[in-house]
């Protein structure tokens, strides 16, 4: 039983394996919760809602001393020995990876921090400075005698499970420069542990004698009960602490064009999109130990010879260290060294949907350190197309120990599957390295934010979801408040209705006048509503407005309907003036001489524009009655008709003759009868 789990644990050694687990699959931005194990940054602000891990798997198994073309080696027939590529050299060196991702889930916290839970189960052998030379002497069937001259060689295999809590959040989003970073903190169960340890080992075999001459120590450590015969495995008392740490930054120069904002200044990442232009990543994983308390390590000196059949007498390992040669050294406990890496990521995006990135896996373990695993050096350049639901990645590295590999997987919704050697596997002769994962999942995408009511506003940003809207409005349709019929977008008064060719807004009356500006002539003058809400004019400034003056360009009294007014003494003036106007003797003609006067009572008519005059003729007493009135009469029309012919409106004018019935002198004397030999213009009232 133990001879076989040792041979297995040594046959295991002699394959080397890449120390990336997942190569390819993890540089998806749609690797979800997987991609915690490479940075722990990576699960916050990621493409996800949720993401649910069910089960996956990735083996890596290469070496540097065999070189196969894999079709071949599976064929019937072949001989690892005779058909393989060897490259023996004096320091031939292995390593496998066996990495188990057990149910594990994401979910983000808020906007900027998420969570992740993570179950992980993983084994790694690591054989360093094995003599190549010696092994490739070894399978010459013409050799008998043989000397192994191996020095030191380092052999270590470790299992493991492992209970991750992950933490990230957004450090800084500063428009084109966002950083975010994440922490894993671990619970480690130990599974097992092994290994061997050479120092200055030499192997001299003569086959005459049969004899076995070896020099030299080991060291052997394993597992507490690991040499019992009746080994039933359980769980060791071994337990541990671990933790990942990482950052993520991104340069994102378009970052315009991934944010909606609106009139609210309220912003919308779009989630459901990579911004970067550039990416850079810088992780450190696998910080911590675990503590075998019931291991024990044991130190042999070795040198001594022996026969075959001493070799022969011994049931496994454990009997030929302890019966054929010498205990120097033995403690119990020790602990296993995680295998802490750095990680460093390059991501170019081409486009939204084309990619390249450039990968580095750094052990931070030394070569040949004891009680360590430790992870060979990788360098990957992988490009890859990436899209919500299916990505294709063809992933091209450089491993320590295995050379040149390329690769190829796939991703397409819920299933993961891929290799990072398949194409060098499939076409190379001289293959040093093959492996392959795949696993299942269930994704929870970010989704594209929802429109509801079409309005061209997501959701998210619009204040009314279920009603389209314009966005000057935050989505929301306007309202008319006040029910007059102009929205409140447009209406200056939205709380008071008012008309629309008044912005909403109801008129006003600025000169409080009772009549509302909109119909008001003069709004900032107070005025009635029967002059179209204007004061009334007075041109003439006589306190008569104009409306009700009878002479709206002279001024003139309120009782004479803003006319002058023929006083006394004008009437007194007229009937002086009158009094002088002379006619031909016994005629009715007017005396060229009289024309002064005239023109002198024309100029006192047009003074009082409204007034009206009678012009009055009156005679002696000489001649007959019926004589003096027709004379009078006729004197009376002369000066009426003179008057209105240069400008008197003879609307205001009447003219009659009152012969000598109105004397206002004796006609008993020629003075007397002269004086009543008159014209007269009185005011007729």
């Amino acid at each position: 039983m133990k001879k076989i789990s040792l041979i297995v644990l040594l046959i295991i050694g002699s394959m080397s394996a890449k120390a990336q687990s997942y190569i390819g699959y993890l540089t998806d931005n749609y690797s979800g919760v997987n991609s915690v194990i490479a940075n722990p940054a990576n699960i916050t602000d990621s493409r996800f809602k949720t993401d649910i891990n069910l089960a996956g798997f990735s083996v890596f198994a290469g070496n540097d001393y065999y070189g196969v073309h894999l079709l071949d080696a599976t064929k019937d027939g072949y001989d690892f020995d005779l058909d393989a590529k060897k490259s023996p050299t004096t320091d031939n060196n292995a390593m496998v990876n066996l990495d188990v991702m057990g149910p594990a889930f994401m979910f983000n916290l808020n906007k900027v921090s998420s969570i992740a839970v993570f179950t992980r189960a993983r084994a790694m052998v690591n054989v360093d400075e094995i003599n190549g030379e010696t092994i490739d002497d070894l399978d010459n069937d013409d050799t008998t005698d043989f000397v192994v001259n191996e020095g030191d060689f380092n052999t270590f295999g470790h299992a493991w499970a492992e209970l991750g809590v992950t933490y990230a959040r957004v450090l800084m989003d500063n428009d084109q420069h966002f950083l975010k970073g994440g922490l894993t903190a671990k619970f480690l169960q130990g599974g097992g542990t092994a290994n061997a340890y050479g120092r200055n080992v030499t192997v001299d075999y003569t086959e005459l004698s049969e004899t076995i001459e070896t020099t030299g120590s080991i060291t052997y450590g394993r597992g507490d009960d690991y040499d019992n015969d009746n080994y039933d495995y359980e769980l060791p008392e071994a337990i541990g602490f671990g933790a990942d740490l990482g950052f993520v930054y991104e340069w994102r120069p378009d970052y315009g064009d991934y944010k909606t904002t609106n009139v609210d200044g309220d912003t919308y990442s779009h989630k459901y999109e990579n911004k970067y232009k550039l990416k850079l990543g810088l992780s450190i994983t696998d910080i911590g130990k675990i503590n075998y308390k019931d291991a024990i390590s044991e130190t042999f000196d070795v040198t001594n010879t022996v026969t075959e059949d001493d070799i022969d007498n011994e049931d496994d390992l454990n009997g030929i260290l302890n019966n054929l040669y010498t205990l120097t050294n033995s403690s119990a406990g020790y602990k296993v060294n995680l295998p802490t890496a750095l990680h460093l990521n390059v991501d170019y995006s081409l486009n939204r949907s084309f990619y390249v990135n450039l990968n580095t896996d750094l052990s931070l373990v030394s070569k040949g350190k004891e009680n360590a695993s430790r992870i060979a050096n990788v360098v990957s350049l992988t490009p890859r197309f990436e899209s919500k639901w299916f990505s294709f990645f063809v992933p091209v590295s450089v491993v320590q120990y295995n050379g040149f590999q390329a690769g190829a997987g796939f991703r397409a919704g819920p299933l993961y599957i891929g290799s990072g050697s398949v194409l060098t596997a499939l076409t190379s002769d001289n293959s040093k390295g093959a492996d392959v994962y795949a696993g299942l999942k269930v994704p929870v995408y970010q989704g594209k934010p929802k429109d509801k009511d079409g309005d061209g506003i997501i959701d998210k940003l619009d204040g009314c979801p279920k009603e389209a809207g314009p966005i000057e409005n935050n989505g929301c349709p306007y309202l008319d408040s006040d029910v007059d019929g102009v929205m409140d977008n447009e209406d200056a008064c939205p709380d008071i209705a008012g008309p629309k060719e008044n912005k909403g807004c109801p008129w006003e009356d600025k000169d409080k006048d009772g009549v509302l500006d909109n119909k008001d002539a003069c709004p900032n003058q107070a005025g009635p509503e029967e002059n179209n809400g204007c004061p009334w004019a007075d041109k003439d400034g006589d306190g008569v407005f104009d409306k009700d003056d009878e002479c709206v360009n002279i001024a003139g009294t309120v009782a004479n309907k803003g006319c002058p007014e023929v006083t006394v003494e004008i009437q007194k003036t007229l009937n002086a003036y009158a009094k002088t106007i002379l006619f031909n003797s016994g005629k009715s003609t007017i005396k060229s001489e009289s024309n002064q006067v005239l023109s002198d009572i024309i100029d006192i008519l047009g003074q009082y524009p409204t007034a009206k005059f009678s012009v009055e003729g009156h005679t002696d007493s000489s001649g007959s009655d019926a004589l003096n009135q027709r004379l009078s009469d006729s004197r009376a029309n002369a000066v009426k008709t003179y008057l209105v012919e240069n400008g008197v409106d003879a609307f205001r004018l009447s003219a009659m003759g009152y012969g000598e019935s109105k004397p206002i002198a004796s006609n008993e004397t020629s003075k007397g009868r002269a004086e009543n030999r008159r014209v007269e213009i009185n005011l007729v009232k």
